[in-house]
């Protein structure tokens, strides 16, 4: 079985809205609600300032993952999402989607790549933990969100 991106397209938006609503307890977390509506999906996936791709195991769209190549506020590339349908946890996805994620970004030249993780999110702070993710601050978005911020030397 391979695993690849596959570019967010206005046409394939409704899977997105799909693989985000599978996992209500992040939705709660993210915006205060268990689902999400197609305009939220166009706003974050459709947009040029990060690149939106559907994960996809052979032909079968098992997640989605949200990234900036380089964040205008530390010229670092960080990892906005990464999440795998619900149906599809627990089987180490959730790691060879970053692994490949990873690849893509060491062949681009990258050394280092940051995330932000919700605090109320614990599920996603082991798995981050577990494959790597070295703790440095922690912030407090405009919308008053606060955030761990982890970063991951690549290679």
């Amino acid at each position: 079985m391979s695993m690849y991106f596959e570019e967010v397209k206005k046409e394939t938006l409704y899977i997105a809205l799909e693989i985000l609503n599978s996992n209500p307890e992040f939705n709660l977390y993210d915006n205060g609600r268990e689902t999400r509506t197609l305009a939220e999906m166009e706003e974050e996936f459709l947009n040029s300032k990060t690149v939106s791709a559907f994960i996809k195991l052979d032909d079968t769209y098992i997640g989605i993952i949200d990234y900036l190549l380089e964040n205008p506020n530390d010229h670092y590339p960080w990892l906005g999402l990464l999440m795998i349908h619900g149906d599809y946890q627990g089987y180490g996805f959730g790691a060879q989607a970053y692994e490949t994620y990873e690849y893509e970004m060491s062949k681009r030249g990258l050394n280092h790549v940051r995330i932000g993780i919700l605090i109320e999110n614990k599920k996603a702070i082991r798995f981050w933990e577990s494959i790597g993710f070295i703790f440095y601050k922690t912030t407090t978005l405009k919308n008053g969100s606060v955030i761990n911020c982890y970063q991951k030397q690549l290679g």
